[in-house]
């Protein structure tokens, strides 16, 4: 198990990371979801051994990471720009990893042992077959797409039986339509192998495909911790929840214990917490059927999105709706709010 404590970074004299703490279990996918900016993919290479914290441990099976060299972690990295060497064929690059592995462990001045090698084809044709590249051995790196060149990626880092693997945003590159492919193979991928992962993205389709826990990294701290439904059902942030597209996130101070005033209403306050007469809360707006709010909105503009209509109005609120509504026309929509705390 991976363990992280306490950690602290700083960039430029600035403060990026600040006690970062969590773990991940054996055959659990964790998703670091944030901004770009946010010390995401610092956070891997500190883990990988590639940069160093200023603070905090690293520890996995509870032995501390901090004298083990990056190549003796044994962990793999996926990257996005994929990483491959372009004068090595397929079988090459998968095998590059496994074969640096066997060669270190060797006191043989001689190279691999027959067995070895055997072993070591074995190896990458069952990653080939994982991967769905059964055949493409002798092709080189340039004559194939970018979907193929991650999955090779991929089938490298997994060759070697890495005990973690870390993904850094590795299908920014591709199109919708490949991506949603490439997630729902790794996944299948990641549970048949039960390697441990940490998946870093600032994709909230990609952090809901993947996970099997997410992780918001917000301003140097992880603020959310959960699954996806718990994660979805309390955002507990307004960063959160923009993050997520959950709705509209507004800004209200309490009037009475149930009674909210925003800038566009007064509303009826769903929230199972305690708040005093004059507090500011961050609310989430969602339009509901079953709202006991109406509110009346001007239209400013229309996006059709998939089955439905995205409208835009004139204070900033998106609502959908089945039928377009005209440019200028007032509609009205019932909501409910919550608080987000």
């Amino acid at each position: 198990m991976l363990e992280i404590r306490d950690l602290f970074k700083s960039y430029e004299n600035k403060p990026l990371l600040r006690g970062i703490s969590f773990s991940v279990s054996k055959g659990e996918t964790i998703c670091l979801l944030g901004a770009s900016g946010s010390g995401k993919s610092t956070l891997l290479r500190m883990i990988a051994g590639l940069e160093f914290p200023e603070s905090g441990q690293i520890l996995f099976n509870k032995i501390d990471l901090a004298q083990t060299p990056p190549h003796a972690r044994d962990f793999g990295l996926v990257f996005q720009d994929y990483g491959l060497f372009p004068h090595l064929n397929i079988f090459d690059n998968v095998a590059f990893g496994l074969k640096m592995k066997i060669l270190e462990s060797n006191s043989s001045l001689f190279g691999m042992s027959r067995q070895q090698a055997v072993g070591l084809q074995r190896r990458v044709a069952e990653m080939m077959d994982l991967v769905n590249l059964q055949g493409f051995e002798k092709r080189k790196v340039t004559d194939l797409s970018g979907g193929e060149q991650q999955r090779v990626a991929l089938a490298r880092a997994l060759a070697p039986s890495p005990r973690l693997l870390m993904f850094d945003e590795p299908l920014g590159a591709l199109d919708k339509s490949l991506k949603e492919d490439l997630l729902n193979q790794l996944r299948a991928i990641l549970h048949k192998t039960k390697i441990p992962a940490i998946y870093v993205t600032h994709d909230q389709d990609e952090a809901f495909t993947i996970a099997d826990r997410i992780l918001f990294l917000h301003d140097g701290e992880i603020i959310r911790d959960g699954t996806p439904d718990e994660v979805w059902t309390k955002p507990n942030s307004a960063w959160a929840a923009r993050m997520l597209g959950m709705g509209n996130v507004i800004e209200g101070v309490v009037t009475s214990p149930n009674k909210v005033k925003t800038e566009v209403g007064i509303f009826t306050l769903n929230c199972r917490h305690k708040h005093s007469k004059g507090e500011k809360i961050s609310l989430l707006m969602k339009q509901s059927e079953e709202g006991v709010d109406e509110i009346k909105l001007k239209v400013e503009d229309v996006l059709f999105n998939r089955d439905q209509f995205q409208v835009k109005t004139k204070n900033g609120l998106v609502i959908h709706m089945k039928d377009a509504p005209k440019i200028g026309q007032i509609i009205r929509v019932k909501v409910q709010v919550e608080c987000l705390a």
